[in-house]
């Protein structure tokens, strides 16, 4: 009840702030209209309704991070997190109450992003809707990065590394635009270190209905997510007894 009560503040202050979310919503829909509209005049592989989807789905799951990151960091920024510090709740109470109201924004980018590729031709078959669901632990990771970096960043520092920095990272380091073979060499090597790119093949493979090719991707991703969410609660935790 106590992280309920919080959430439902949480949303209430996502909602404030309509423009930005509007934005963060429809992203997608733009990317997918202007690299389309490219297709149509130069056709070119990657920019097929079947490869691009899933990474421009994975690429606006990263502006998810910013509108994460900047919520926390504004309550830090505020003073606001210090009074609810007074409060029963626990660590893992506020990181889940920031992620109740935001899990729904992701599942709303990703299900326009996909009815959009739909409308512009996209075959809407059984496995969209398992691209959508296994693309879930990617939004995940997106929306725990942003609580973890608003944990340790002030609100400044968050624009930076959490908008200009992330989304370009995602961008050049996901292979959604380009196929990351073709640069090979350490820039691929360090790639497949990182999570975006594992984020955009499991999207793909899903789509193209081979659901044992989403491993070891997965694996990757849902790592990843796992340890921002656990480093989140425990940088939380440590903030909280410092105050």
């Amino acid at each position: 009840m106590k992280m309920t009560a919080f959430s439902s503040r949480v949303t209430k202050e996502i909602l404030r702030d309509p423009l930005t979310l509007i934005f963060g919503i429809g992203f997608p829909v733009i990317l997918l209209l202007l690299l389309t509209a490219i297709q149509s005049n130069a056709p070119v592989e990657i920019f097929k309704l079947e490869t691009l989807t899933p990474g421009v789905a994975v690429f606006g799951f990263s502006f998810l991070t910013l509108f994460s990151a900047q919520l926390i960091a504004g309550d830090r920024a505020s003073a606001m997190l210090q009074r609810l510090f007074t409060t029963p709740l626990s660590a893992f109470d506020f990181i889940a109450g920031y992620l109740l109201p935001l899990f729904p924004m992701a599942v709303a980018q990703c299900i326009i992003c996909f009815v959009t590729a739909i409308i512009l031709g996209l075959e809407f078959t059984t496995d969209v809707l398992m691209t959508m669901l296994i693309l879930l632990p990617s939004a995940l990771f997106f929306i725990g990065l942003g609580l973890l970096c608003g944990t340790v960043l002030n609100e400044k520092a968050v624009g930076g590394l959490c908008g200009a920095l992330l989304t370009n990272l995602t961008a050049f380091t996901s292979g959604a635009w380009f196929d990351l073979a073709m640069v090979g060499g350490g820039f691929k090597k360090v790639c497949d270190l990182l999570p975006f790119s594992h984020s955009v093949n499991i999207g793909r493979a899903a789509l193209a209905g081979n659901y044992s090719d989403i491993f070891p991707d997965m694996f990757w991703v849902i790592g990843y997510m796992l340890a921002v969410f656990i480093a989140a609660i425990i940088l939380f935790t440590r903030k909280m007894k410092s105050c």
